[in-house]
C-alpha cells in the first residue's frame, strides 16, 4: 500500500534519486543536492507554520510503501507562486491586421510576456517511479493533493494550475528553445531549465524579449510544438482534463508546454468529495476511494477500497488502513471515490 505523507530530511536521497530519473524539463526538481535539500527544509518550515492565507509555503510530499518503506514518487503544492521570484509564462492571443483600402483582412497569433499566474496555487513537482506505475498509484499521487485543497481551503488561492512539461527530445533539447536560443540566449535549452529550476531567473528578465513575438516568425519546429506536451506528461494531462483544467492559452517561456488551470470550487474531485466518521471494521466494498486524514501537518492520504454508510456518516476502513493514516474511531477524514 502507497500512503501520502509530507516529505522528511530523511528523504533526501529518495529526492534526488526521483530527480535523476525524472530526466530533462522537469524544472521543480533539479539535480542539484543544494537545491533538493533547500525544497526539503522549505517544505518542513511550511507544514510546520499553518498557515491561515496562502503565502510563499511550498508542501512537498511523497508516496512510501507501506511494506518496504520505499519511495515511490513525489508531488507538490506551491501556495502562492510568484510572490518572492517571479513567475513568467507567455500567453497565446490573436491580433487583426486589416486594410479596407487593399481589402486585407489578416488574423495572425502573438505571444505575449507576462506574470499573469502570480498569487495562484501551483500543483507541482508529480513524478512516479516507473516500477510503481501501476494499479491506483499515479491517480493517488495526483489527487491527493485535491483532497489536501478541499480539506484546507483557506491555506491556497482560488486559482489552480499546472504547468505540463513540453517537448523535448531524449537529449533535452526544445524545438521551441532552440528557436529563442538563436534569437536571444544563446546557451543550452538544459542550462536554462536548470538555472530557473535553481531559482537563478535573472537572466529570463534580462533577455527575455519584452514585446509580442508574432507565431508567423517562429520556426515551423518551433510553432508545431506551442501548446503541445512531452510523451511521458501526456497520462498527466489526462488526469487533470478529467479533473477540469483547461488551458487558456498560456504556455511555458521555454519548451511552450501548456499551462492548465481550473477554480478550486470546480475541480470534480473537490466537488465530489465529502467528510465522514471513521469506524474501524471488516467490510465488503468493492469500491475503491482516495481518502486523507483531517491533520494538516501529519497529512496522510491513501487509495483504497471502504465502506460508507451514507445514513450514519460512517466511512468503515481496516485497522491497517487506519493506522496508514493515523486515525482513530470517531476521527473525520475525507474521501473521493474513484
Amino acid at each position: 500500500m502507497l500512503v501520502i505523507r509530507p516529505i522528511r530530511e530523511t528523504d533526501f536521497d529518495a529526492l534526488m534519486l526521483c530527480a535523476e530519473e525524472s530526466g530533462h524539463g522537469f524544472t521543480s526538481l533539479p539535480v542539484d543536492e543544494t537545491l533538493i535539500k533547500g525544497r526539503i527544509d522549505h517544505s518542513l518550515d511550511s507544514f510546520a507554520r499553518n498557515a491561515q492565507a496562502p503565502g510563499m509555503e511550498g508542501y512537498l510530499m511523497v508516496a512510501e510503501d507501506t511494506e518496504t518503506g520505499e519511495v515511490a514518487g513525489t508531488t507538490g503544492i506551491e501556495a502562492a507562486i510568484g510572490l518572492d521570484n517571479p513567475f513568467y509564462s507567455y500567453h497565446i492571443s490573436k491580433i487583426v491586421h486589416h486594410s479596407r483600402r487593399l481589402d486585407v483582412h489578416n488574423v495572425v497569433e502573438v505571444l505575449t510576456f507576462g506574470n499573469n499566474y502570480t498569487g495562484a496555487t501551483e500543483i507541482c513537482t508529480l513524478f512516479l517511479r516507473p516500477e510503481f506505475r501501476q494499479g491506483l498509484n499515479g491517480k493517488l499521487l495526483s489527487k491527493c493533493r485535491f483532497l489536501m485543497l478541499a480539506q484546507f481551503p483557506e491555506k491556497f488561492s482560488d486559482v489552480i494550475f499546472a504547468e505540463m512539461r513540453g517537448v523535448s527530445d531524449e537529449d533535452g533539447n526544445s524545438p521551441f528553445w532552440a528557436w529563442l536560443k538563436e534569437h536571444f540566449f544563446s546557451i543550452d535549452f538544459t542550462l536554462a531549465d536548470y538555472l530557473t529550476g535553481t531559482g537563478q531567473k535573472g537572466f529570463i528578465a534580462d533577455l527575455m524579449p519584452k514585446l509580442p513575438i508574432y507565431v508567423s516568425l517562429l520556426s515551423e519546429e518551433a510553432r508545431e510544438v506551442i501548446g503541445q506536451v512531452h510523451e511521458k506528461t501526456r497520462p498527466a494531462l489526462r488526469l487533470l482534463e478529467k479533473e477540469g483544467f483547461t488551458c487558456r492559452g498560456y504556455v511555458d517561456i521555454f519548451d511552450a508546454g501548456p499551462t492548465v488551470e481550473c477554480l478550486r470550487q470546480n475541480i470534480d474531485s473537490i466537488r465530489r468529495s465529502f467528510t465522514a466518521r471513521v469506524k474501524i471494521a471488516e467490510h465488503s466494498s468493492t469500491q475503491d476511494y482516495l481518502i486523507c486524514n483531517s491533520d494538516f501537518e501529519n497529512f496522510r492520504a491513501t487509495a483504497t477500497k471502504v465502506g460508507v454508510d451514507e445514513e450514519r456518516n460512517e466511512v468503515l476502513i481496516s485497522k491497517e488502513v487506519a493506522e496508514a493514516l493515523f486515525v482513530q474511531d470517531g476521527d473525520t477524514v475525507r474521501l473521493v471515490s474513484v
